[in-house]
Formats: C-alpha cells, structure tokens, sequence
C-alpha cells in the first residue's frame, strides 16, 4: 500500500533546516512590513510558532490585521517556500518553553517569564514552493482554505 499524503509533513520537509523565515504582517494603513524571525518549523497540527516582544511592530501589525506570509529560502538546496496564513497572538509558558533558545535571552532579559514575550501561532492558509522541473512556484496541495473575511 502506498503511503497517504500528509499536508504537514510535505511543508515540514520542505522548510526543515531553515533556520529563518521572513515575515510580512500588514500594517494599519495597509503598507507591508517584513522581518526575520528564527523558524521553528511546523508543529504536528500544522502550525507554525515564533516568538517575538509584544511591543513590536510585527506584533502591533498583527493586532490590526492577522493575515501573515511567510517565506522560507535555502539556495543551497533550491528549496524557496511561501505560506500565508492568519496569526494569533498567544501568551502560552509551556510552548515558550518548548521553542526557547537560549540565544533568545539577548532579547528578554526575563527570558522566559518575561513580561514582552508572546508568541505568534500562525495558522496555515496557503503553502507553494518553487518546483524546479515546472520553473514555477507551485500550491502545496491540502493548505487551500478559503480566506476569511
């Protein structure tokens, strides 16, 4: 029998070993804003986690606005991943824990019972990575949710 195919999976692979994403949030008066972030990749249920201090512009962006992409870029290995999606801000001490890396504490100085860190759960709309043989990027079947409104 042949193996079933798995959304998560596929998108874990392709962005694994990368170590940063860039991220675009919108800001309120509708101009767009990119920045690094250390990726985590993808958790079992198909979301994807940063850590960023609440008084950022990323975070304030995301407080008017929640639609997010991401892109993922090795040239390396020719691996080129967008993924848009919708953010929700979390204040979670147990998954900090989990994603906390102790290069983090040059940014909070509390680490993690520092009161500036929160947590970006990005939830996965679209995913399309770039097929070499088509010369295209391409969708990642099973991530085409329609937009919400």
């Amino acid at each position: 029998m042949g193996q079933t195919y798995n959304p998560v999976a596929k998108l874990d692979e392709l962005i694994s070993g990368i170590e940063l994403a860039m991220l675009t949030t919108i800001r309120p008066d509708g101009s767009l804003h990119s920045c690094p972030m250390a990726a985590h990749g993808v958790d079992p249920t198909g979301l994807l986690w940063f850590i960023s201090g609440s008084s950022t512009e990323k975070v304030e962006a995301a407080r008017s606005n929640p639609r997010v992409n991401l892109s993922f870029a090795d040239h390396t290995t020719q691996r080129y991943v967008s993924v848009s999606g919708f953010c929700e801000l979390v204040r979670d001490h147990v998954k900090a824990k989990e994603l906390w890396n102790p290069s983090y504490a040059s940014w909070f100085r509390g680490k993690l019972d520092d009161p500036d860190l929160i947590l970006l759960k990005i939830a996965v709309q679209q995913a399309e990575f770039w097929d070499a043989s088509a010369g295209c990027m391409v969708d990642l079947p099973g991530f085409n949710k329609p937009v919400i409104q």
